[in-house]
């Protein structure tokens, strides 16, 4: 339902005669071509994460949507008006706990607060929060996975600062 959504959002932007123009920024890990695109001098990348049908992913967007993502997630538009897993998480695996047919266990993938091991010792990290999205757990360290903020504390880790 949500990706029909989004994507009469994307054809309304790029309105009737469907001209997009995109600017290739990067390539990503499997080639792929990470651009900017717009459509009648709109960012349509931009309005899409204001809007709530896209989400930023940071690594190479370096924040630009931050602020229009905040603003969506604060409003509860679009995607954020209920729970899903990011397109990169759901790639992992990772799954909505309806989607497992019940309530996630700790330490597991489907938990979406990440427990990272740095030299600034165990932090954790809340989606949505600055180093969120380029944190990535290593089991093998002994990172994981926490479901509340409680349990994150309980076993020891803290949050970031700043």
């Amino acid at each position: 339902m949500c990706g029909s959504r989004a994507a009469d959002a994307l054809a309304s932007l790029i309105g009737r005669n469907g001209r997009v123009s995109c600017l290739e920024e990067d390539r990503d890990r499997y080639g792929r071509s990470v651009a900017v695109c717009e459509a009648g001098g709109r960012d349509i990348n931009g309005e899409l994460v204001r809007q709530g049908w896209a989400v930023e992913y940071g690594q190479y967007s370096d924040g630009r949507y931050a602020d229009g993502e905040a603003e969506a997630r604060n409003a509860k538009r679009g995607l954020w008006a209920g729970t899903f897993v990011k397109p990169w998480a759901w790639r992992r695996g990772e799954r909505l706990a309806s989607e497992t047919g019940g309530a996630p266990r700790p330490g597991s993938r489907t938990c979406a607060i990440k427990g990272n091991v740095s030299g600034s010792g165990r932090i954790y990290h809340l989606p949505g929060s600055r180093h969120y999205e380029n944190t990535q757990i290593d089991e093998a360290r002994g990172e994981r996975w926490f479901c509340s903020e409680e349990e994150a504390k309980a076993a020891g880790w803290r949050s970031p600062r700043g």
